[in-house]
């Protein structure tokens, strides 16, 4: 790192410590007009020194959604619209770009793998929709949420994997191939999968129109999904530079998404919003954990046991969020869909950052198998 550039993260290291010790008075002495700038302030000045700092860099991403947290907790006037135009009217088109993005990183051969793998990839997939389903009923009723909230979390259950999932498998050095193949069959699925399994879960939470869902889902998710992969097959030879430009086009939508969903959801956060994180954080660790053991419970290897713990603890919470948009109810079912995204992504880069410093080892007649 140079002496310029060491000098600046040092400068915003700085910042984001006193900005944190003033959260800390503010909040000890009841100045609520501080609170949320000063916490806005640690988390921007710690997002922009680890975007320069390739030590953080697995810890970026997560960084910047903690700054739209605090952006649309501390300002949510500024954030759900001007005049009579909401900002929610964007989550369908930033949902669309991101999930064409997803579509132009796969190919054909990503779908063939199912015939080349299907144990693991049919096992995964299985795991996907029944695991975290289950889970997110089970936690919705043990917490009392009010209804609209419980169901927010049985939605993000019966969601699909999504692009997550591949980011954490190559960091944990997983098999990267087997993620990308799950997470594109389980997002063609979700259309037919997650309807159903929102009727059958929350359909006495809230009224599903399972129709209606299965339309958004395909609008949202598989049509983009379809047509970046029709554009990857015919141009992507063409715009290389798109393999630089998506993934932050990405990030930049599922920032935006947390803003927006956070600022009208701002006041049913503030009284549950503990209560939200210790049952997103429960639903996404029972993932990994089942996901894992199961599938060592049916004899899999170890490198197949943890690509598919991550597939199936890590779920596209921004899926969910537009639909709880297109359904009207960002303020309520969007809720534990946008908590859900930071808890699984911390969570999800420490397991895979431990898993990448303990790789899995070829068991031959002199050496112990590995760690799990």
């Amino acid at each position: 790192m140079k002496t310029h550039t060491r000098f600046a993260n040092c400068l915003l290291l700085g910042l984001s410590v006193v900005s944190a010790l003033a959260f800390v008075v503010a909040w000890g002495t009841g100045s609520n007009s501080w609170i949320g700038p000063c916490l806005t302030a640690c988390f921007l000045s710690l997002a922009i020194a680890a975007s320069f700092n390739p030590k953080l860099r697995n810890v970026t991403f997560t960084l910047w959604i903690a700054v739209g947290v605090a952006l649309g907790m501390s300002f949510p006037s500024w954030f759900i619209g001007v005049g009579d135009f909401k900002f929610t009217r964007l989550f369908v088109p930033i949902l669309q770009i991101i999930m064409f993005g997803m579509g132009t990183t796969l190919s054909l051969g990503d779908f063939s793998r199912v015939f080349k793998m299907p144990a693991g990839i049919l096992t995964g997939i299985a795991c996907q929709f029944t695991i975290m389903p289950v889970i997110g009923f089970v936690l919705a009723y043990t917490f009392g949420f009010p209804p609209e909230i419980a169901a927010g979390l049985v939605l993000v259950g019966v969601s699909p994997s999504g692009l997550a999932s591949n980011v954490m498998a190559y960091i944990a050095k997983a098999n990267l191939a087997m993620s990308v193949t799950m997470t594109a069959a389980s997002t063609l699925l979700a259309p037919i999968l997650t309807p159903l399994l929102m009727r059958l879960l929350a359909g006495q939470m809230i009224e599903i129109n399972v129709s209606a869902m299965t339309w958004s889902i395909t609008k949202i998710v598989l049509l983009p999904v379809l047509g970046g992969l029709v554009f990857h097959h015919l141009f992507y030879h063409r715009f290389k530079w798109l393999d630089r430009v998506m993934p932050m086009v990405s990030m930049v939508g599922i920032f935006l998404m947390t803003v927006l969903t956070v600022a009208p959801g701002r006041d049913n956060l503030l009284q549950m919003g503990a209560l939200l994180i210790l049952a997103c954080l429960l639903h996404c660790t029972a993932g990994y954990l089942l996901g894992y053991w199961v599938c060592r419970a049916l004899g899999m290897d170890k490198l197949t046991c943890r690509t598919i713990s991550l597939e199936v603890g890590l779920q596209n919470s921004g899926m969910a969020s537009g639909i709880a948009a297109e359904m009207g109810k960002v303020a309520t079912l969007g809720l534990a869909p946008i908590v859900f995204g930071p808890v699984m992504n911390i969570t999800a880069s420490t397991i895979a950052n431990w898993w990448r410093t303990h790789p899995i080892q070829p068991v031959t007649p002199n050496t112990a198998p590995a760690d799990t």
